[in-house]
């Protein structure tokens, strides 16, 4: 009962913030904002670039093996070249309909609370996507369990476990705007923060995290 009690006092304190930056008497900055997982992709161009570098990745392998092989020939490069073609394809056509499958679980929106201040950035999911983020998780550590691959079940694990993310400004090595998605890309070396913002305090936000990521290119 407890915990339920302290869980229905924090929703109640997210939805005290609205969606426009408001900086709190604790000398952080608060917002929410709700994405439209159709009508901002901003997620599955993410996933499409994850797995462009991994297919550049394992073609860069396959010709580096063939080369030290010694049987380098173009016909083979030709074939590998098709090959790869056609994954890409499956594996582009594949990530819509997850994409799409995730989005319609999740309500086709995903919230979020923003707090920022001069050391880190919190992104955080609201507890309606974080309950729907944690039943696609277990689902994952299911399907991967009884398919024998730790893997999969392992990330499950983690997609239901994590539900914030926090950045820390000083560590930051780019920041990039796309207003057209309301977006801005906060970027350390292994992490990669996603920071939703409406139009009215897209430049704030941005001029914000330019002047304390010091560390920036």
């Amino acid at each position: 009962m407890a915990r339920k009690k302290n869980r229905e006092e924090k929703m109640e304190k997210m939805e005290e913030y609205g969606e426009r930056v408001t900086l709190c008497p604790d000398g952080k900055y608060r917002w929410m904002y709700e994405l439209h997982l159709l009508k901002n992709p901003t997620v599955l161009f993410d996933v499409w670039k994850v797995l462009a570098i991994t297919l550049v990745i394992v073609a860069v392998l396959m010709f580096t093996i063939l080369i030290l092989a010694g049987d380098f020939e173009w016909q083979q490069v030709t074939g590998m070249m098709s090959v790869l073609g056609i994954v890409t394809l499956i594996m582009a056509v594949l990530s819509i309909v997850g994409y799409v499958f995730y989005a319609a679980i999740t309500g086709w929106k995903y919230a979020v609370l923003f707090v920022m201040d001069d050391k880190e950035v919190v992104h955080k999911q609201m507890p309606k996507t974080v309950r729907k983020a944690e039943m696609i998780g277990k689902v994952a550590m299911v399907v991967g369990a009884l398919a024998g691959k730790p893997g999969v079940a392992g990330a499950g694990m983690l997609s239901a476990s994590r539900t914030t993310m926090t950045t820390e400004l000083a560590h930051v090595r780019r920041v990039i705007p796309r207003r057209w998605m309301h977006v801005i890309k906060v970027n350390q070396l292994l992490s990669k923060n996603r920071v939703y913002v409406r139009d009215e305090d897209f430049d704030f936000v941005y001029s914000f995290l330019r002047e304390h990521c010091i560390n920036t290119k």
